[in-house]
């Protein structure tokens, strides 16, 4: 049986005081039209495993990547082994490999989940719904077990410190900015590590909320040190205006990758290198910046490389055309027909229905053929 209401007559809270002590074990869906949001955390035998959000969902890897605990290689080679067969989850895999410790994913891992609570428990208006049962099919690259009493006081912390934060950061929308040089003598800065990550990152554009994303910590952490740090006098905050916010893969990346692609075009190798990897820099999650990575490496003849870059990009957009045909391209440089053949394949299909150039789609059913005659040559030889 479902139990269900609004928030406004059962809380957050009491909803998982109520699933905490009954050692319920189900799908807690909450529902917020006034933020256009969902949350899901999913219970087992009271205790939170997992937890997402609609309009804030970080895949592990990602986040992963994102902070620096593991590189594209160890990323590309757990995925390439979950598509060989291997049917452990991605944060088992990233551990077995050596790309991470056990403690640091489940570290990692529960920053995800208590995020996504502490995001639901500040809302007071909305819709929640239980649906008790067996867990099955957990949407999760690797799961925590976390009591429901740490996280209920972790939120009732985090409310008592935000009533002192908020007299100088109103809310995670306020800008900060790097306050003016203080004229006279000139002294060092007794700072933490996380103090220098965050000074590191403003810019008088980004957020908040943008600078927890980029570095991977929760806006609170990073709202709670920027206290400190206007405390100092060493920022001021101002409100976001209209125009002032900038999300981190949105900004200028088209006119990065239009420099990067003229200078391409004129056979400037080095310059076109510099740009798509400041792009990939500051927008780590575009797509077409690996395109574009993958294209220089196949000018300059380094397919593997090309392979590697082109994999990413089809990873965060799977219907992205030109990475099927460039990703061919280099498999094919590689003596890998059979696989050459599929993606020149899917290309074929994508390009036909978005009314791609006749010219580059006779193209590839030329060398589709010519891939498929050498291949059947080649089988009949070593047959």
């Amino acid at each position: 049986m479902a139990i269900e209401g609004p928030l406004k007559e059962l809380s957050i809270h009491d909803v998982f005081q109520l699933l905490d002590l009954s050692r319920k074990t189900g799908l807690l869906t909450v529902t917020s039209k006034l933020r256009h949001n969902a949350g899901t955390v999913y219970f087992d035998g009271g205790a939170v495993v997992y937890a997402a959000i609609q309009d804030n969902p970080h895949p592990l890897g990602e986040l992963l990547l994102r902070t620096g605990k593991i590189t594209d290689a160890d990323l590309n080679r757990a995925r390439d082994m979950q598509e060989g067969g291997d049917t452990r989850l991605l944060g088992e895999v990233l551990v077995e490999i050596g790309a991470i410790g056990r403690g640091e994913l489940e570290r990692q891992v529960r920053f995800q989940v208590e995020e996504v609570i502490f995001e639901v428990m500040n809302w007071s208006e909305g819709y929640f719904t239980f649906e008790e049962g067996p867990l099955q099919g957990v949407p999760a690259d690797a799961t925590v077990r976390i009591t429901t009493e740490s996280v209920l006081m972790e939120g009732a912390r985090r409310i008592d410190e935000w009533s002192r934060i908020e007299r100088k950061i109103p809310n995670v929308e306020v800008v900060p900015t790097l306050a003016p040089a203080q004229q006279g003598e000139p002294g060092g800065l007794d700072l933490l590590p996380a103090e220098w990550e965050i000074l590191a990152t403003i810019d008088g554009e980004c957020d908040i909320r943008t600078i927890a994303s980029l570095i991977g910590r929760s806006e609170f952490d990073v709202a709670k040190t920027l206290f400190g740090l206007e405390s100092a006098g060493l920022i001021t905050v101002t409100e976001a205006g209209p125009t002032t916010r900038v999300a981190p893969e949105a900004a200028d990346t088209d006119g990065m990758l239009e420099r990067a692609h003229a200078v391409l075009e004129a056979g400037d190798y080095t310059t076109a290198t510099e740009l798509a990897e400041a792009a990939r820099e500051r927008f780590p999650h575009d797509p077409v910046v690996y395109l574009l990575l993958g294209r220089l490496d196949l000018q300059r003849r380094r397919p593997a490389d090309a392979e590697e870059h082109l994999r990413r990009a089809l990873r965060l957009d799977p219907l992205l055309g030109p990475a099927h045909l460039q990703l061919g391209h280099s498999l094919a440089l590689q003596g890998r027909l059979s696989e050459a053949i599929e993606w020149w394949q899917r290309w074929l299909t994508i390009g036909e229905q978005a009314d791609g150039d006749p010219g580059e789609i006779q193209q590839v059913r030329e060398a589709l053929q010519a891939a498929r005659t050498l291949s059947s040559f080649l089988r009949g030889v070593h047959g």
